[in-house]
């Protein structure tokens, strides 16, 4: 094997390392469109404090949906809104998907190193 070749798992490695350690991204089960794009990811970032003010921490690590909805359009790319959220416009697995990156962020680093190592 040359140098150039990587095997997958490297492959993989790299893109760990590489990646911004702030955003997640979800791949969806269902895509979404919005406007004429279609998204099948969802990037999900580090919710900021002033964000974080509007939920309680709790009821969004106990999975609350409504919690999970009132936070997502502050910290996902493309913008979920609420009124998309509401709509039904995402489904109900994704929805939970998006809010499990959203909990990860909520871990300590030591934890989240660890959920990372098992991916």
């Amino acid at each position: 094997m040359s140098t150039l070749e990587q095997t997958p798992e490297q492959i993989e490695n790299l893109k760990l390392i590489s990646a911004d350690p702030n955003i997640q991204v979800v791949d969806l089960d269902e895509p979404i469109k919005i406007g004429e794009t279609t998204y099948s990811q969802i990037e999900v970032r580090k919710p900021s404090v002033p964000a974080l003010r509007k939920i309680r921490i709790a009821e969004i690590l106990n999975g609350d949906i409504n919690s999970i909805c009132t936070i997502l359009p502050l910290c996902t790319t493309p913008t979920l809104s609420q009124q998309m959220l509401n709509s039904g416009l995402v489904e109900p697995a994704d929805l939970v998907q998006l809010g499990a990156a959203v909990i990860y962020f909520l871990q300590p680093k030591s934890v989240r190193a660890e959920l990372s190592l098992q991916q």
